[in-house]
């Protein structure tokens, strides 16, 4: 990291739970996809603490891997006793059960009644952690949802089993990501994109979400940060965010920002075969259902407005596309 990295940015890995009474979720995961071919894999360290019960507190380990090649993806989770898990407060140090990460890498192993999926990983990065949100919104109360890339453009090496298969991984490029709350966000698509086809070193990051106030929901709030041509280009402030567009269903996003300095309009799509559907307890009460596709396409088109340029970033199958919704009727089958 250079000299000026924000003290916030240094710390950026670090867990935020202690026991909070509000109740807490606190994920650390790590995705990546194959260099040409239509491979994936997702894995996620997680808290679960529901709201006035932190001694309930749970551990959770989860992994996809996704085949578009054969139209097959595994997906498996187990939890485990919160004192089966470290979570570290002044470092990155993470463990669920046997399972762990750090900095540099990750181990472990998911066994399921019809998947299982290990790992053992090394990863590097070499770039600064992007924030989704403006620094100062990570240290107040709302939103209730915090998320940021701790490692843009990680590349993977080492290998995961899926099924008694083993798949070897070399210089796969994806992200270590981090996020927390003490609720996950009513309505939200969130996107990220580790190099496209027609720009490998180019990184984005994005979501449009709503709220729920009341019996309302919020207009929709849409943020974009892209790393591009050696540059950050950040479209992510609160008025910035609604002015924005950004529009999603099943299964299909359509967005765009446009500042003084530049100028972005995108969609991101995937097949319903290319999505496995994920349950994700509330610490509120209640499920969340996440459809998460880590082999989606995005095309964005993209102007520096001061510099006069405009260009087409596009990727068939490096996306990463989620939609959380309370919706039961998507169509997909909740896998774990």
């Amino acid at each position: 990291m250079s000299d000026d990295t924000s003290a916030f940015a240094l710390q950026a890995n670090h867990a935020r739970y202690h026991g909070q009474v509000q109740g807490h979720y606190e994920s650390f995961f790590l995705r990546a996809n194959h260099p040409d071919r239509t491979l994936a894999f997702w894995i996620r360290y997680t808290i679960f603490s529901p709201r006035s019960c932190p001694g309930k507190a749970r551990g959770e380990l989860w992994a996809v891997f996704f085949n578009g090649e054969k139209g097959r993806h595994a997906a498996v989770k187990v939890d485990l006793p919160i004192q089966d898990c470290f979570f570290d407060t002044a470092k990155f140090h993470v463990r669920v059960g046997d399972a762990w990460l750090t900095s540099r890498g990750l181990s472990g192993a998911v066994y399921g009644a019809s998947h299982a999926i290990s790992w053992d990983l090394s990863y590097e990065g070499g770039q600064e952690p992007l924030l989704l949100l403006p620094e100062k919104l990570y240290s107040t109360k709302l939103p209730a949802a915090k998320s940021l890339v701790g490692q843009p453009m990680a590349r993977f090496r080492g290998r995961v089993q899926v099924d008694g298969e083993t798949i070897d991984i070399h210089d796969w490029t994806g992200s270590q990501n981090h996020n927390w709350g003490s609720k996950h966000t009513d309505l939200y698509a969130w996107g990220q994109v580790a190099g496209f086809d027609t720009h490998p070193e180019s990184f984005l990051e994005l979501a449009t979400a709503k709220l729920k106030l009341g019996p309302f929901r919020s207009p929709a709030f849409t943020l974009v940060v892209l790393r591009h041509a050696g540059r950050e280009y950040a479209a992510n402030g609160l008025l910035q965010a609604v002015k924005a567009r950004g529009a999603f269903d099943y299964f299909t996003w359509r967005f765009t920002s446009k500042t003084p300095l530049m100028e972005i309009d995108g969609t991101m799509t995937a097949r319903p075969e290319d999505f496995v559907c994920l349950g994700y307890r509330n610490p509120p009460g209640g499920i969340k259902y996440c459809l998460n596709s880590k082999i989606a396409s995005c095309r964005l088109r993209f102007s520096d407005l001061k510099e006069g340029i405009s260009e087409t970033l596009e990727t068939r199958s490096r996306a990463a596309f989620e939609i959380l919704t309370d919706d039961a009727g998507h169509g997909i089958f909740v896998s774990a």
